[in-house]
């Protein structure tokens, strides 16, 4: 039985805990990382549609994914790839979202606003009922599980420590420590980094906290190999939410359901398939021509947050407890801007780097909080 003392216990060894073990490690901090499963990146890291963009409605969330798909870039690890995001935007949402794509411009991202025929020219698609269409030309696709990997090893080079098969039953505090129950032994540690994705929820409850993080399914469709390769740019059809990519010969694509139950619910929907491919055929009328590959399909949790933005730092109204969670589909993207500002949070007191504090949990405090809207 393992009775560790640490300075950081990390919940979770998906993308965002594997970042954040390694830049607290790089402070000169030890660590102890705790992850449910028998391996790292099990849940939404290793069920991601491995999409990485600047699009967003929020400033801090175009600064997290822009800063962290620079250091993609410079990871081999990661295999990175620009093949962009396109999002076909209807008439009633064009004015919102050309003015996000002005805000995006002046933090110094690219993005392009582009007219309908020239999006055209990017991939074929009917025009019907669209004003404009906005494109990310840095944008692209990743490997989450290489680079979960390799902030592993850097983790483990300076010192942090891996548990696997070791899930948080219980945490309480007492004498400036977290005392930390696990089917390994104990462990105590002056701050716990809550990485734990969909399950953030439950392990703050652990701890005799509430953090507003849910499970919410998602499912992605694979098609059979296609007779003629094309690279098709993530592209979103914002009337609807489909979208679709390619990934190789094939193509992935997808949908949000709305009336999805939060919640752990399991397995792969596939009445709601039949839904979404009515809704892709609307757009892209070619995906007629294309077959569906069952086996090559999967489904996974976004993690949940009531305005659809993840919640750090520091947790209000007890010490050292730090979240790090609700990235509602965007932690691969921002996984390496998150590592660094979790660590000057508790290295310094405060992540400095970038103001977090819209993405604060004292937020929930206030009414209303300004919500994401280029959710896919």
């Amino acid at each position: 039985m393992v009775n560790q003392r640490a300075d950081v216990v990390v919940a979770g060894a998906g993308i965002i805990g594997a970042s954040c073990a390694y830049r607290l490690a790089e402070r000169g901090l030890s660590v102890a990382v705790l992850e449910a499963s028998s391996t790292f990146a099990s849940g939404s890291t290793g069920k991601s549609a491995a999409g990485v963009r600047v699009q967003f409605s929020e400033p801090l969330n175009v600064m997290l994914s822009w800063q962290s798909i620079q250091e993609y870039q410079e990871m081999p690890a990661a295999g990175y790839r620009p093949i962009g995001y396109l999002f076909l935007v209807p008439l009633d949402q064009w004015e919102a979202h050309y003015q996000s794509a002005v805000m995006q411009k002046e933090l110094g991202v690219p993005v392009e606003v582009l007219g309908l025929e020239a999006a055209r020219r990017i991939i074929s698609f009917s025009p019907h009922g669209l004003a404009g269409a906005t494109f990310g030309p840095a944008d692209g696709v990743v490997d989450p599980h290489g680079i979960t990997q390799e902030y592993i090893r850097r983790a483990r080079a300076r010192g942090a420590e891996f548990h696997f098969d070791a899930p948080l039953i219980q945490a309480s505090r007492s004498g400036g420590l977290w005392r930390v129950d696990t089917p390994l032994g104990k462990f105590e540690a002056g701050f716990i980094v809550n990485a734990a994705g969909a399950w953030a929820g439950q392990l703050a409850l652990r701890a005799g906290l509430s953090v507003p993080v849910r499970p919410s399914r998602r499912m992605v469709f694979s098609t059979a190999p296609l007779k003629t390769l094309h690279t098709y740019p993530l592209t979103i059809d914002l009337s609807t939410g489909f979208y679709l990519r390619s990934e190789g010969e094939r193509l992935l694509l997808g949908m949000s359901n709305p009336n999805e139950k939060e919640g752990f619910v399991e397995g792969i929907d596939w009445s709601w398939m039949e839904t979404c491919l009515e809704a892709g055929l609307s757009r892209f009328p070619w995906l007629s021509e294309t077959a569906l590959d069952a086996k090559a399909s999967w489904w996974g949790y976004y993690e949940v947050t009531p305005d659809h933005n993840p919640i750090l730092g520091l947790m209000p109204g007890t010490q050292g407890f730090v979240n790090a969670c609700g990235f509602s589909g965007h932690g691969v993207q921002q996984a390496a801007m998150v590592g660094k500002l979790i660590a000057e949070e508790i290295v310094d007191g405060r992540a400095h780097t970038l103001d977090i504090d819209p993405f604060r949990y004292q937020r929930f405090e206030r009414e209303p909080s300004a919500k994401e809207r280029n959710i896919v």
